[in-house]
């Protein structure tokens, strides 16, 4: 769940952002449907052709919360398929009563082995999606080409999150008294108290995360997230066998008052092509305003082309092998 209001979607300019054409020399096929007894599978929004990119939402959000980040700069980068999934009990998809968050991994691994079969893929994931797509990357190393989280879970149990108290960067008293009783209940603690910046935050969460979090089915989601041993998952994530290759893009808030920034410093060896960015000014919600959607853009911008490089010099060993 989003603890740290949000919102405000301007379209910024970037340039236009090309995947390499490159065979999937290393996979056999693609979308290759797998059998799996457990039903339903996840819904999810599909956008545009090409090299598949499974985007995941954080805890009680849904796909068109990541949707109203990424689309901005992925409806520009060409050869790409876009897959925002909405996990149990969220979104359009129903809860059928999961039960923690290993059953959930599953539900996404039976989802990829339905949907995306054996074909190379990119996975990113945001808040607890960030948890689940370090797993899923894991799971599928060979399959996997790169990896980014934004705002990642990394220590599931809130006693044992490194965090700092909130104390706001930018401070107007008079702005915040004079706001609405119901605009400070829904932005809650606000970190740039600046009329640009609180109108950028109220439209977020009115946008999408209001509506998400009105969707979700808290009857079966909120007893999983209050128990520890039910919300987190039994795959070891941070250890050597964790290790992965491929190009990542790991982003954290400087100021996240839910997941902090300092847990994912554990990272870095785990993740050797990541670029490591913790971005001042930013919340749990990241990006809110339009400048943090350009610093946002021009680091998944990065990620791309860094995925190119590895994805063709992948396929040209593969070829002379």
């Amino acid at each position: 769940m989003y603890l740290s209001r949000i919102k405000g979607f301007r379209r910024f300019s970037v340039s236009t952002l090309v995947f390499v054409a490159v065979e999937d020399t290393y996979t056999s096929q693609i979308h290759q449907p797998v059998q799996s007894k457990m039903e339903p599978l996840l819904a999810a929004h599909e956008i545009g052709e090409g090299l598949p990119v499974l985007i995941i939402h954080g805890w009680q959000m849904e796909g068109k919360v990541e949707e109203l980040d990424f689309e901005p700069i992925l409806s520009q980068t060409q050869g790409v398929r876009r897959i925002y999934v909405d996990l149990p009990g969220m979104g359009s998809t129903p809860a059928n009563n999961v039960r923690d968050l290993d059953e959930i991994y599953r539900r996404l691994v039976q989802f990829i082995d339905s949907r995306i079969g054996n074909s190379g893929f990119l996975v990113a994931g945001s808040s607890c999606g960030g948890y689940l797509a370090r797993a899923i990357a894991q799971k599928y190393r060979e399959q996997v080409d790169g990896l980014l989280l934004r705002v990642p879970l990394i220590e599931p149990e809130d006693s044992k999150r490194d965090l700092d108290a909130f104390k706001p960067l930018i401070t107007n008293e008079q702005l915040i008294s004079n706001m609405p009783a119901e605009d400070r209940t829904l932005l809650g603690n606000v970190l740039i108290q600046t009329p640009a910046y609180i109108k950028a935050l109220k439209a977020k969460y009115e946008e999408v995360i209001v509506p998400a979090e009105r969707a979700a089915d808290q009857t079966v989601l909120d007893p999983i997230r209050a128990d520890p041993q039910r919300y987190q998952l039994s795959i070891r994530l941070d250890d050597e066998i964790a290790k992965f290759s491929a190009p990542t893009l790991i982003v954290c808030g400087r100021q996240d008052g839910v997941v902090g920034y300092r847990d994912c410093l554990r990272l870095l060896e785990l993740y050797p092509r990541s670029t490591f960015a913790v971005l001042d000014r930013g919340t749990h919600g990241l990006p809110v305003d339009g400048t943090e959607k350009s610093v946002f853009a021009a680091l998944v911008h990065d990620w791309i082309v860094r995925v190119n490089e590895w994805r063709a010099a992948r396929t040209d060993t593969s070829s002379s092998a």
